[in-house]
């Protein structure tokens, strides 16, 4: 057990060491805060941040206040006068502060609080949480993005995806690159357009771009002109994602059972109504409870069940390991569909057999935008928690800080910039 006075409590619970000490300690009770004065010894040495040398003390700057972890729910600040460098080769330097980052008002820990509040929260409670305004909040995230892509490094990824991720209303879009591997977002830009991914390749020069191995993505052609622009090879990169793929055939089904039950409903036949998902899901998904009514359905000769039947045979695509059996597969359900009468599916299929050389490099690199879906779905989050934001720019922020895998925290200095005279 050891007692001791306020001075030596903060001390050692802010780890301060000497030449630093606390000074005086002030309790507010009215504005129920703490403020902690720190100082240091007289005859010190002070290190450049340029040369990393030790010089004398010039003179102090401002009063700096920085807002720490509360004390037993009392907000606490930190006052500091923070010495200046006299160094021959570099002149005046103000030293690399030990207590937080230059213009935050806030200490590394305390820094470190409001962004771990933020990866799970709003602004909106991050800013009740941690007892700041709705701009300080903000500001905090926009300095970690910040701080994070400054220390990122610029490469492409061996293997990407790009996928689209609507902004609001009104056909608004944004454009997301994301590294496939890593599940991390690398590029956000506004709409999706070919330009709009142009801006991502762009930032690399030739060689960097030769790294890409792999591009999963979907049919939108200026996704694919501004790929093949910039990216060597890109016909035999490109590979066109297979949950896209069976999106398209999965709404040529839907169109083929509006199509029937508009028809049956002309003869008062409400045989397909309440059964539109039944056809949509996959044979393993349909409930339990709907099994029974689902095999009825299948004895009856309609036009959805074939449509059905195609949906489910054309999974078995992305099961074959070499082009040649997929485009001999493709061949196989191309003419069974195309002779089928049912126009919407005769639609789809002629679609994907433009597009079937690029469905086909599945084999070469077996990937997807699986994981393109996974960060849609985590970033559609975000934006409900936050309730909409307020621009552009707020949004990217957002998918950044969220997903992009960025080192958001502050770094410590890893040594003191101040020392005792040297005997």
């Amino acid at each position: 057990m050891v007692i001791m006075d306020n001075k030596e409590f903060y001390a050692v619970i802010l780890g301060i060491k000497r030449p630093w000490y606390v000074d005086k300690v002030v309790l507010n009770e009215k504005s129920s805060c703490v403020d902690i004065y720190i100082e240091h010894e007289p005859d010190i040495q002070v290190k450049c941040p340029e040369c990393q040398e030790f010089y004398s003390v010039y003179d102090h700057g401002r009063e700096r206040v920085y807002r720490h972890l509360d004390t037993c729910q009392m907000k606490t600040y930190i006052h500091v006068k923070l010495p200046r460098a006299n160094c021959p080769r570099h002149g005046v330097k103000q030293i690399v502060s030990e207590f937080g980052e230059n213009g935050t008002g806030m200490t590394y820990g305390f820094e470190c609080r409001v962004i771990e509040v933020a990866k799970v929260c709003d602004i909106k409670a991050t800013s009740k949480l941690c007892r700041l305004s709705w701009d300080k909040s903000w500001n905090t995230v926009k300095r970690a993005v910040g701080r994070g892509q400054a220390r990122k490094r610029q490469r492409i990824p061996e293997q990407i995806g790009i996928d689209e991720k609507s902004f609001g209303k009104g056909h608004k879009y944004e454009t997301l690159v994301y590294k496939i591997k890593g599940g991390t977002v690398e590029y956000v830009c506004d709409d999706r357009e070919q330009g709009s991914l142009e801006k991502y390749f762009q930032q690399f020069n030739s060689r960097q771009l030769s790294r890409v191995e792999a591009v999963a993505m979907d049919m939108w052609d200026p996704y694919i002109a501004a790929t093949k622009k910039y990216i060597a090879e890109a016909e035999k990169k490109i590979v066109f994602d297979k949950f896209h793929v069976m999106r398209q055939v999965v709404e040529g089904v839907d169109k083929v059972r509006k199509q029937e039950h508009a028809k049956f409903m002309e003869e008062k036949n409400e045989i397909l109504k309440g059964t539109k998902y039944l056809w949509l899901w996959s044979k393993e998904k349909i409930p339990e409870y709907r099994l029974s009514e689902f095999e009825e359905l299948k004895k009856l000769d309609l036009k959805v069940c074939r449509a059905w039947a195609m949906k489910e045979n054309i999974r078995h695509l992305w099961e074959y390991r070499s082009k040649g059996w997929m485009r001999r597969f493709f061949n196989r359900w191309y003419f069974w569909v195309t002779h089928s009468r049912l126009l919407p599916m005769i639609k789809v299929a002629k679609t994907l057999k433009v597009h079937i050389a690029n469905i086909i490099t599945y084999a070469a690199f077996k990937i997807t935008n699986a994981l393109g879906e996974s960060l849609n779905s985590k970033i559609e989050k975000v934006k409900r928690m936050a309730c909409g934001f307020r621009n552009r720019l707020h949004y990217r922020l957002s998918i950044y800080f969220h997903c992009g895998g960025l080192k958001l925290f502050p770094i410590l200095p890893s040594s003191c910039s101040l020392r005792f005279k040297p005997c």
